[in-house]
Parts: structure tokens; sequence; C-alpha cells
């Protein structure tokens, strides 16, 4: 009995390690991947045209023009401080996938520097190195790394002033794309922040994803109806929370169930056909582990 006990113990913490070593694959592979899409982006559209990205990034562009020395030497030198302080504050797997992140677009930058420009149009330049650059740069953050020192800054203020992570990246943006006007000129740096934006939107659509997924709560008295028609007429699966009102007391049950941005309105439809005093929150859902949960059609 100890040994079948010990062999199924064996077996468990195989399987784990198993898991482990395939999640960590998977986190640097898209790290890697995103590493050279944003390469791409950076020196086959955005640099050759004199548009930069925003945060450390492109301070290390302005950086590269002002000395003449290489991209990726600056990528490392000026991210060095804020990787400590992302290693001291927010975590060492945060702070080694960011190292690893920035050394491979450093690597990138210099394997496609003497790659000939796409195009000489600089607002073509900004629309597409954006796409491009934000798609990389979106893989890497959904694999829990970053390219931008600047991002460290703004969740450490975050915790310690009033100002959300958005306004304090957006603050310090605003003054690097500045200081490229003073050094490319102002058409430059206007173009500069039309690819900061296209480069803001492609990342949102990279970690959020083109069909969103909503986790949808439903406070309601008809809990069985309600969870009979979504599992017949969406197929999907519901948990069922217990609960009571704050201010009656009154017991409640509460149904949690995610569906995907084409299923929301039918899901609408259901529970008001079933319960039109139902109370129902909606939530944008950025990524699901586990379960059976499938995106698919409505029909």
């Amino acid at each position: 009995m100890e040994e079948k006990a010990m062999q199924d113990k064996d077996g468990k913490q195989k399987i784990v390690q198993h898991r482990k070593a395939s999640f960590y694959l998977k986190k640097y592979a898209m790290i890697f991947v995103g590493a050279i899409i944003a390469a791409l982006g950076l020196e086959l559209f955005l640099i050759p045209n004199n548009v930069i990205d925003g945060g450390i990034v492109g301070v290390s562009i302005m950086m590269q023009t002002l000395t003449g020395m290489s991209l990726g030497v600056f990528l490392v030198l000026l991210n060095i401080p804020f990787l400590f302080m992302g290693y001291k504050q927010i975590g060492k797997n945060f702070a080694i996938a960011t190292m690893i992140a920035i050394c491979f677009l450093s690597f990138w930058s210099e394997v496609f520097g003497p790659v000939p420009k796409v195009t000489d149009d600089p607002f073509l330049a900004a629309i597409f190195g954006g796409i491009i650059d934000g798609l990389g740069v979106g893989l890497i953050i959904r694999a829990g790394g970053s390219l931008d020192g600047t991002e460290i800054v703004a969740i450490i203020m975050d915790k310690k002033s009033v100002f959300s992570v958005g306004e304090v990246v957006m603050f310090i943006n605003l003054f690097i794309l500045s200081s490229a006007g003073l050094l490319y000129g102002w058409d430059k740096a206007m173009y500069s922040l039309v690819a900061y934006f296209v480069i803001s939107k492609m990342i949102d659509v990279v970690i959020k994803g083109l069909d969103e997924s909503y986790a949808v709560m439903i406070v309601t008295n008809e809990h069985e109806e309600i969870t009979s028609a979504l599992n017949d007429r969406l197929g999907r699966g519901v948990t069922l929370l217990h609960g009571a009102g704050g201010y009656t007391g009154e017991s409640k049950e509460v149904l949690y169930c995610v569906v995907t941005r084409l299923e929301v309105d039918k899901l609408k439809e259901i529970v008001l056909d079933k319960d039109e005093s139902a109370f129902v929150t909606i939530n944008a859902v950025h990524d699901i582990v586990g379960g059976r949960f499938k995106k698919k059609s409505i029909h």
C-alpha cells in the first residue's frame, strides 16, 4: 500500500512538473516571438522615419539618434534601475520575464537594423509600425513581461499616490513625445503620437482579444429556470452562489456564468424572459484558464 501511495505521489509530482515546464515554455516562446515582432515594427517602420514609441523604448530611440550608439545598449542600460524596482515591488517572475524580453528585443533590433525601411511615408510608418509594434508588445505583456520601465514606475506610484497607472504613463509619455518634437520636429512628434495611440489600441486587442468574454452575475429568485434555460439555449455552464440581501437579510441565489460578446444579448433575453426583476451585472474578462469554456457562434 505504501509503495502504491509513493508511486501515486511521484506520478502527481511528474504531472505538476510537466505542467510547469509547459507553462514556462509557452510563456518564454511568446516573449521571444513578441520581441521579434516588436523589433520589426521599430526597425522597419518607426525608427527609419524618426517616429518613436513612448516610454523607455522612445527614450532609447532618441538616445540612439543623439549618440549613434546601438539601440539595444540603451534599452538594457536605461531599464536596469526599473528592473531592480520591479523585482523589489512587483516580483521576481515579472522582473525575469521583463529582463528576457528586453534582451530579446535588443538582439532582434540589431538583427533588423540594417534591413531597408518599408516606407518613406511617416504616416504609413506610424500606422503600420504601430500595429506591428503593438502586436509584439501585447504578446510580451500577455506573457507576464514588459518592455517599458515607465510602467513599473506607474504601478509603484499608483500604490503611493492618487494617480492611476494610466495617468502616470500618459504624463511620462507626453513629456517623452514633447522631447521628440524638439529633436525631430513637431510634425514627427505628432506622427509619434499617432503611433503611440495605435500601439496602445493594438496592445488592448492582443490582451483582451478581438472576441471578448464576459463574466455575468445574476441575482434572481428564479435561479432554477434561468440555469436550465442557459444550459439548454446557450449551452453554458452556470455556477450557483448562495447570498443574502444586505438590507433585508433575505436569502438570494446568485448565478455566475461566462459568455462571449456575441452571446450577451441572448443571455439578457433569456434572463428577462424568466425573471423581469432579476439584477444582472456584466464585466469583461481578459483571460480564462481551465474549465470547459469554449467560444462559439450563436445560431
